[in-house]
């Protein structure tokens, strides 16, 4: 994106403006976790990407988040970034790179913030995390929190499942959510929990909500761009919704063009470089 002599581009969305969204408009977010999808974010006018740590399934083809590593983050957030423009860069602090101590938690998040470029980091967890937030947030960082279904911790919960349908559970996560937000959380994600309650838990909190299969009542919407694009097919979550195809798309450019590579009509001459005549009569000669 280019922008004339007498241009500014826009300004760069930041924690605070997410969070005065609350109330006024909503936050549409969507997965990212390269330079041209970043550009895509960017020309579609959208107030944030997340780097998530789920390219260990969509983009490394893992079974799982867990063996995504602080590395591998780095690799990514650093290309989206480059693309991202005046879009708020959210990345993963993966799974084992925040959990064992507040000071680990502070290093790992400032390595996504100072080598990676991002705006903000998003960790999982409520009560038991909200030291990690507070550290964090202490050192100046930007943090969104990630409350109900946690993928990296999925096996614990029992697998992929909806969170909160008990009265235990929903009281449960009504406190992560005012302990996160208490700890300086700008934005939580509520991810897999009954419509009413991610609406009651957005009527609790003062930050904005991001939703993934929460219900609209959310401050916010996001989605991984695997599923809304149809671009990872192993399965769909039911919150997900598919605006695009392109799995099918891409496969059938590749079937077409290897046809036309066997068929020889690719390259045609369009697709090649003429030889000056002089030179090619003077290669002659010489041949």
């Amino acid at each position: 994106m280019s922008y004339g002599p007498s241009e500014q581009p826009p300004a760069k969305i930041t924690a605070p403006d997410l969070r005065a969204m609350k109330g006024e408009r909503k936050i549409v977010m969507v997965t990212a976790y390269d330079y041209p999808t970043a550009r895509a974010v960017a020309a579609a006018g959208l107030e944030a990407i997340l780097v998530g740590d789920s390219l260990g399934m969509i983009v490394l083809g893992y079974e799982s988040t867990v063996p995504v590593t602080l590395e591998d983050m780095l690799h990514h957030t650093k290309a989206v970034v480059r693309g991202a423009g005046q879009v708020h860069v959210v990345a993963d602090l993966p799974f084992m790179s925040y959990q064992v101590s507040d000071e680990q938690a502070v290093a790992s998040a400032g390595r996504l913030i100072k080598e990676g470029g991002a705006d903000a980091v998003k960790l999982e967890g409520g009560v038991s995390m909200a030291s990690k937030i507070s550290a964090i947030v202490r050192a100046g960082i930007p943090v969104m929190a990630h409350i109900g279904l946690t993928p990296q911790s999925a096996a614990a919960l029992g697998g992929f499942k909806v969170q909160g349908r008990s009265l235990e559970a929903a009281l449960a996560l009504i406190d992560d959510a005012l302990a996160v937000e208490q700890a300086g959380a700008y934005s939580v994600v509520l991810e897999a929990v009954p419509r009413r309650l991610g609406q009651i838990i957005s009527g609790r909190l003062t930050v904005p909500t991001i939703g993934i299969g929460a219900g609209v009542e959310c401050d916010g919407q996001v989605l991984v761009n695997g599923d809304l694009l149809g671009l990872f097919d192993r399965f769909t979550p039911k919150f997900a919704k598919q605006y695009a195809h392109l799995s099918a798309v891409m496969t059938e450019a590749f079937q077409t063009f290897a046809a036309e590579v066997r068929a020889g009509d690719f390259p045609a001459d369009e697709h090649g470089f003429a030889i000056p005549s002089a030179v090619l009569r003077q290669l002659e000669a010489e041949l």
